[in-house]
């Protein structure tokens, strides 16, 4: 059988985002309700500059195939990661695909980003404050507007001349103001919702910073030793995750020495009603994701479909 390798020009053109949305959120309903396989990420430093990593297995009821990530994190590089998603047959394993994970993580992170706003940030919310102006600011920043109104964004990055930059970009590719700030506590003063997508390993956000009321997804903490969050901040707020068991092992409770009881709830055990998520306008709420085996399946699925009649599409037989 043939292989579809698809580039990330390919990875891009086979999006649509809102129906991505739509299929990451009955995802992390079916995760909730059916989990069959214990998600795995399995990380090992190479030097001082770079970090092997693969995530596996990506699996949901009903879907016909299952997922293995393996990238590369190089923080100074750019892009910071890079890889391929494997796809194959759920039945049969035969290789049905092979693609850059580079954007497709980007993709997949920005849509569970923005699900967790959906559910978790005040309805008017439309202030928002990026703490780091890498390729995750973007596309947090572009999924979010498909759950709120946006009216104005502020950036904070260690270096402003990115920080400058990437407002520039989002100005011309969004038409929605993009200031850059001087420090963390200016970009997120007045923010509504706050997104942390940096390299850190000491917390930068504590609980005095923010307005009552505010969101913070935070991203950057999703291997052992990174920090964004103070403890401080996930013992005030009421703090969700995307999987208990890992957020405990390598996410933002464990950069800052706490346990699973800080966490309220998963993601999904609220988009099924088993737990509640925000319960009143003052109320401050954390989501701190890791990112999970099947969220990519769910993002690379999507492509792959849209994906098997462009006969623009390089493939390959392996077995030749």
């Amino acid at each position: 059988m043939s292989t579809l390798l698809l580039t990330r020009t390919d990875v891009i053109r086979h999006i649509d985002a809102l129906l991505l949305l739509s299929e990451m959120r009955e995802a992390f309903r079916l995760d909730a309700e059916a989990r069959s396989v214990v998600p795995q990420r399995a990380r090992a430093p190479l030097h001082a500059e770079g970090t092997a990593q693969v995530l596996f297995p990506g699996s949901l009821p009903g879907l016909p195939a299952w997922s293995v990530k393996v990238h590369a994190k190089f923080p100074g590089n750019s892009p910071a990661i890079q890889g391929v998603v494997q796809l194959q047959d759920w039945e049969t394993g035969a290789l049905l695909a092979v693609m850059d994970s580079g954007h497709l993580t980007a993709l997949r992170t920005g849509m569970v980003g923005a699900l967790a706003a959906d559910v978790l940030a005040r309805p008017e919310a439309s202030r928002v404050a990026l703490i780091g102006a890498g390729a995750q600011a973007s596309m947090q920043l572009k999924s979010l507007r498909l759950v709120r109104s946006l009216t104005h964004v502020r950036v904070y990055d260690t270096q402003l001349t990115r920080a400058t930059e990437f407002g520039t970009r989002m100005y011309e590719a969004l038409k929605l103001p993009v200031r850059p700030a001087l420090s963390v506590e200016e970009a997120v003063e007045d923010a509504d919702i706050v997104v942390t997508a940096t390299w850190s390993r000491e917390p930068f956000l504590y609980p005095g910073m923010l307005r009552p009321g505010t969101h913070v997804t935070t991203l950057g903490a999703d291997e052992p030793g990174k920090a964004e969050c103070s403890a401080e901040l996930l013992r005030q707020g009421t703090f969700f995750c995307d999987n208990r068991a890992l957020a405990v092992a390598m996410g933002a409770p464990a950069g800052v020495g706490l346990g699973e009881e800080v966490i309220h709830a998963e993601l999904g055990e609220v988009l099924t009603g088993r737990k509640e998520g925000r319960t009143s306008p003052e109320q401050l709420t954390v989501f701190g994701a890791v990112g999970l085996p099947f969220q990519d399946l769910v993002a690379a699925w999507h492509v792959y479909q849209g994906a098997l009649g462009d006969e623009s599409v390089q493939r390959v037989d392996f077995q030749a």
